[in-house]
């Protein structure tokens, strides 16, 4: 038993390792476009959402996105709303690695290694160098993967294992809060449903427990953008508190209808195995949760603002008073210049009069 714990935490450290370092190598070959997309991101909700889960399927991790968001909220770039946005995009984005996961490639991660390694060893191109370092990473991950699957055999003959299933199986919110748990101390929703999905191929438990510690691990994982907010302006704790929010609310909603939503994954993963069902269930709940609040973001907002209340004085980036219309009327194009003038002076003012507060008191 005690080597069976081991190698269970020892193909989690590499399963982590390898999905760090491929969400690192896949930004490597991206650059730092990600980064100025969700900067010079637009009003549009909608757009917040699909670049959020395009930039997290990219980087491998929602928890990075949503620090990056908060960053931006923080130095404001952007919007409590746009930020909003974005994070339950992230929520979608992240459901791509299970959904990898969720392919039995036991059998082929050596080759992958191999493959992995040999393109980082001769590549001369650094584009080439991190398309094998996120291969070798990719094969690492799956490795990872096998020796979880590997540790957990010894399970299905432990009676112990087997009265905790059948005390506790038939209680969901205490798997919820289970599920939650383990994410907080692993800080990764990835890795732990990589163990969920590990457990549940190896046949030690079913759809009925898989769920609601899925929806446990969504919430656990908020855990990393909370850390991120401390010490951070208002307008960016409001953020990371709309990451939990989004969870929070999606789990109740689905712990509520809990039946429906396992006939729900079970209709759509018609012939799947169970890791795939998983990996489904996981897509499928961030996608119905963004369906049932995006059309309420602004009512959203407003809870995140009831529950931690107070404004915080927003500087716009850019011309607030110029615009192309005004350019057909003259003598209103230029008194919106002579009021953009005077606000940029009011800025620079401000500006310099902090710069020569921070010289002087030295901090």
């Amino acid at each position: 038993m005690v080597m069976s714990v081991l190698s269970l935490f020892g193909g989690l450290a590499l399963f982590i390792y390898g999905m760090t370092n491929m969400g690192t190598g896949l930004q490597k070959i991206a650059g730092d476009r990600m980064r100025s997309i969700l900067s010079a991101l637009t009003s549009n909700p909608i757009l917040g959402v699909l670049l959020g889960t395009v930039v997290t399927a990219i980087i491998q991790s929602s928890s990075a996105t949503s620090v990056m968001v908060i960053g931006f909220v923080n130095a404001g770039l952007m919007t409590l709303k746009q930020a909003v946005a974005v994070i339950i995009g992230a929520n979608i984005g992240t459901t791509v690695t299970a959904q990898l996961i969720a392919f039995d490639l036991g059998d082929y991660y050596l080759p992958i290694l191999a493959f992995g390694f040999l393109i980082y060893f001769i590549a001369k191109k650094n584009t080439l160098k991190y398309t094998g370092f996120v291969f070798f990473s990719f094969g690492l991950l799956f490795m990872g993967m096998e020796i979880m699957s590997s540790s957990m055999v010894p399970l299905r003959d432990s009676v112990m294992f087997q009265d905790f299933i059948i005390r506790f199986g038939g209680h969901s919110v205490l798997i919820l809060l289970i599920g939650m748990l383990i994410t907080f101390v692993v800080q990764s929703s990835s890795a732990t449903i990589g163990i969920l999905i590990a457990m549940s191929s190896q046949g030690l438990i079913g759809l009925d427990v898989a769920l609601p510690a899925m929806l446990g691990m969504n919430i656990g994982t908020c855990i990393t953008a909370m850390l991120a907010s401390i010490g951070t302006k208002l307008n960016a704790r409001k953020a990371a508190l709309s990451h939990v929010l989004f969870n929070v609310i999606g789990a109740i909603l689905c712990m509520l209808f809990l039946p429906y939503f396992k006939i729900l994954v079970e209709t759509l993963s018609s012939g799947a195995d169970i890791a795939r069902q998983i990996a489904n269930a996981h897509t499928i709940f961030n996608c119905i949760t963004t369906i049932i609040l995006l059309p309420f973001i602004n009512q959203f907002v407003a809870l995140v603002n009831r529950i931690m209340p107070g404004e915080e004085r927003v500087i716009v980036k850019g011309p607030l008073y110029l615009n192309n219309k005004s350019i057909a009327t003259p003598s209103i194009a230029i008194s919106l210049a002579k009021k953009e003038l005077t606000r940029m002076g009011e800025l620079a003012t401000e500006n310099f009069e902090n710069a020569m507060q921070a010289f002087f008191s030295k901090g």
